[in-house]
């Protein structure tokens, strides 16, 4: 299923950019990603039967593209994927992070992409429920970048700091994806 959102930040597109781009070095989308995915899974179980295999899932990886720029936008692709309990990946979404200068001082964060739920169609899960989570999770996890580029921009040496949890020591978080 398709799912975007986009924020409009009080900040000029080329601080943003500069910001994001530390933030995706220092780990940031890693660690937003495995909160998001969590939430995900907690909704997803709520949308579907008593008791389904999504459990069984677990975000092991989230591998991020070098910025690439194309006009007067900058793009990171994205993919988080996750693992059964055998061990097996399975890409659970494929989504580009966008900035777009809107006018001197602002910038719109645009995500989008393409989401996978493990096992949806097996566990019987609620089509318009899934989507509701899936829009609900790249919404938390779009204010989450949002809010931690406001924060760098009006702390200046905050770059490297964060209150979003640090990764799981097995999930591999960080990984970089060549595109």
């Amino acid at each position: 299923m398709f799912i975007s959102t986009e924020i409009r930040l009080d900040i000029g597109f080329d601080a943003a950019r500069h910001k994001l781009a530390d933030l995706a070095r220092d780990g940031l989308l890693g660690r937003a990603s495995g909160e998001a995915y969590n939430q995900w899974q907690a909704g997803l179980v709520r949308v579907g039967p008593r008791g389904t295999m999504l459990g069984m899932y677990r975000i092991a990886r989230v591998r991020v593209s070098e910025m690439a720029t194309h006009g007067n936008s900058a793009l990171w692709a994205m993919r988080w994927e996750v693992a059964s309990s055998g061990g097996t990946l399975t890409p659970a979404l494929d989504a580009d992070i966008k900035l777009i200068p809107a006018g001197p001082g602002a910038t719109v964060l645009a995500v989008s992409g393409v989401c996978r739920p493990p096992l949806a169609k097996l566990a019987g899960l609620d089509q318009a429920g899934t989507h509701q989570v899936a829009e609900a999770t790249i919404q938390a996890f779009t204010s989450q970048i949002a809010a931690a580029i406001a924060e760098t921009a009006a702390v200046p040496d905050a770059g490297r700091r964060t209150t979003l949890p640090e990764p799981a020591p097995d999930a591999g978080h960080g990984d970089r994806m060549a595109c």
